[in-house]
């Protein structure tokens, strides 16, 4: 039987510490060699684009696919995933996974290279996307303030207001990016800008700078002086970033940047890669979307939604 979840099923169950959990366990599998992920491919049509990305996850006990479209301003996102055993064990409407696993990927991240201890965090972005970045970051880091900034003055007031709610953490709108950034000890881009949403000379020596909205190479939300700064630059995988890193390809354009100097987060989970002291510049990772961090949300989604019995058993195979 093949389990089918859709956006409501997944909502009720899906849990960011258990998403952290699970996608830390699959990136240090990545780094040690026992996972593996394929980076996303696109197929372009008039008006719509098709996107394939798939992984294997031996932790997780599954492997699979996650598939979206995008056409007509409405993007549609499926899981498919298998058992190790061959078995096609769910389909999963996987919007909301999605952005969970996106916003545990920086949770992980942060934990494993921002300095320990109390922590401003800059946010940039107040959109969907945004969100689960900031319930990633308070679940993993001590947060004592976060600063957001978006461009509309009314969304960041309203995402300031819930997330000091719902996350139980000081929670500002900035009235400036620049606001939103000085001085803070991790700084996070959420946006679709083509362009750099932030500048070098705000951000301070030390900090830990997350750039998590683009994935298109035409895109870049951090200026190449910044990466220059990087005594340390972390990707999530090295074969993804060169085909949708923005922010690295526009550097290394400009001569700011050589990929050698890029490490893989699963390397630096798994021990075989040490990061820089980054006393005297920034930490950077670049984050992009890996298949292999929608099977790590799914394998927890599915284990709860098993126990609660949500969902519909089709037969398919």
């Amino acid at each position: 039987m093949t389990l089918i979840l859709r956006e409501a099923d997944v909502l009720r169950v899906i849990d960011m510490d258990e998403v952290i959990a699970a996608v830390t366990a699959a990136m240090k599998e990545l780094g040690e060699g026992t996972a593996q992920n394929e980076p996303r491919r696109r197929a372009f049509a008039t008006g719509a684009i098709f996107n394939v990305m798939f992984a294997a996850f031996p932790g997780g006990d599954c492997m699979g696919t996650k598939s979206y479209t995008v056409a007509s301003n409405t993007v549609r996102f499926l899981a498919t995933v298998f058992g190790l055993d061959g078995t096609l064990r769910a389909l999963i409407e996987a919007d909301h996974m999605g952005a969970y696993r996106t916003g545990a990927a920086t949770g992980v991240a942060a934990k494993a290279l921002a300095r320990p201890g109390p922590v401003v965090v800059g946010l940039i972005g107040s959109g969907h996307q945004a969100e689960t970045q900031a319930l990633a970051l308070a679940r993993a880091l001590e947060v004592s303030e976060m600063r957001v900034f978006s461009r509309s003055a009314e969304k960041r007031d309203a995402f300031a207001a819930e997330r000091s709610e719902a996350l139980g953490i000081r929670v500002v709108a900035a009235a400036t990016a620049e606001q939103a950034v000085r001085d803070a000890d991790v700084v996070v881009t959420m946006t679709t800008s083509a362009t750099p949403v932030i500048e070098s000379a705000w951000v301070k020596d030390g900090a830990l700078v997350v750039g998590a909205g683009s994935n298109f190479t035409n895109r870049a939300e951090l200026p190449a002086d910044l990466v220059a700064r990087a005594g340390t630059i972390v990707v999530d995988q090295l074969a993804t970033a060169r085909l949708e890193s923005g922010d690295l390809v526009n550097a290394e354009q400009e001569g700011a940047f050589q990929w050698e100097r890029a490490i893989e987060l699963g390397s630096v989970l798994a021990g075989t890669a040490k990061p820089e002291n980054a006393a005297a510049g920034i930490t950077l990772f670049e984050s992009h979307g890996l298949a292999l961090w929608d099977l790590a949300a799914a394998s927890t989604v599915l284990r709860r939604a098993a126990a609660e019995g949500l969902g519909e058993d089709v037969t398919i195979f």
